[in-house]
């Protein structure tokens, strides 16, 4: 039978993705009537089509569809799971998921919008979920974190088949109980968001000695604040 989402694949044929070296964001060459870019990453961009807009096509550049196989693994692994998108199908160069409506956390923090307790439980019951799929939940942070009706989802799962923990959501929870109840429902400037960010990979994950980090930021939030 001939799915749904396959009315997409012609207008899909007329947009390029150019990755880059350095971790850069991709460069999407060429154009398509009713395809709109809804998101930009390192390996691939995301994209809605107006016929059909429960969808969204992750499509990836010529040296990043090694990963495509790889997240493709995972989404089967993590079928039906109410913590992440639903996983659709795949063609040549890109996968198909569900769209969810939502604001990322990084967006929540922008635009001052409060985060319960009840979005970081649903991120640890999601990782509790991916390990017992013999999966290794990494790589969450607050811009593949979406809310959405007052709960989390998590909206990549590109690292899960890498080894190793990178720390970045632990380090986000203890931030989250000892940093966040100073600045909930206060629109974080844009440039302080973007600057601890700079900071953060500068250090490292590894070696980040959390509350060293957060008293630094907290000086960088309070002074910019004046």
């Amino acid at each position: 039978m001939f799915p749904g989402w396959k009315e997409a694949d012609e207008a899909l044929k007329n947009i390029e993705v150019q990755g880059h070296e350095n971790n850069q964001p991709v460069t999407i060459i060429g154009f398509a009537e009713g395809l709109t870019c809804v998101g930009i990453g390192t390996d691939a961009a995301v994209f809605r089509y107006d016929q059909i807009p429960n969808y969204v096509f992750k499509v990836y550049s010529p040296k990043a569809l090694k990963k495509k196989e790889v997240e493709t693994d995972v989404y089967e692994c993590l079928k039906w799971s109410c913590f992440f998108p639903q996983y659709y199908g795949a063609g040549s160069n890109y996968i198909v998921l569900s769209f969810e409506q939502g604001i990322t956390l990084y967006d929540c923090l922008l635009q001052g919008i409060p985060i319960s307790d009840q979005v970081i439980q649903d991120v640890e019951d999601a990782r509790e979920f991916v390990r017992s799929r013999g999966l290794n939940p990494r790589d969450i942070h607050l811009k593949n974190i979406i809310l959405q009706d007052g709960r989390g989802k998590i909206i990549d799962v590109s690292e899960y088949m890498k080894e190793g923990n990178d720390h970045r959501w632990e380090h986000l929870v203890w931030a989250y109980k000892n940093f966040y109840p100073l600045i909930s429902g206060i629109q974080m400037p844009l440039w302080i968001l973007e600057t601890i960010k700079r900071w953060y990979f500068r250090i490292g994950s590894a070696s980040l000695r959390i509350k060293n980090f957060s008293r630094r930021v907290s000086q960088l939030f309070f002074e910019g604040r004046k």
